[in-house]
């Protein structure tokens, strides 16, 4: 059920799903005026990269691609599957 909040201020939307409809039928360019800067930090968990050779890369990005997924994802999937199993 959607949370009903204070309109915002300039597609005047008291929820979430009237928010979203709102902007996939305006564009931002025609508001930019009415906007303000706003501040915030995202916390990110940490990434680590593995590098694998090109060709290995090719057979996973073919296995992915394929699956119609990320190589990332597919990579993360597998390897969830194999060391999270232990």
């Amino acid at each position: 059920m959607a949370s009903q909040r204070k309109a915002t201020a300039i597609s005047r939307a008291r929820s979430i799903e009237h928010l979203g409809e709102f902007w996939d039928s305006h564009s931002l360019a025609d508001y930019w005026g009415q906007t303000r800067e706003a501040l915030f930090e995202l916390r990110a968990a940490r990434r680590r990269r593995v590098t694998i050779s090109p060709e290995l890369y090719a057979q996973v990005e073919a296995e992915a691609h394929q699956r119609g997924v990320s190589p990332e994802t597919l990579v993360n999937l597998w390897l969830t599957e194999h060391v999270g199993t232990r």
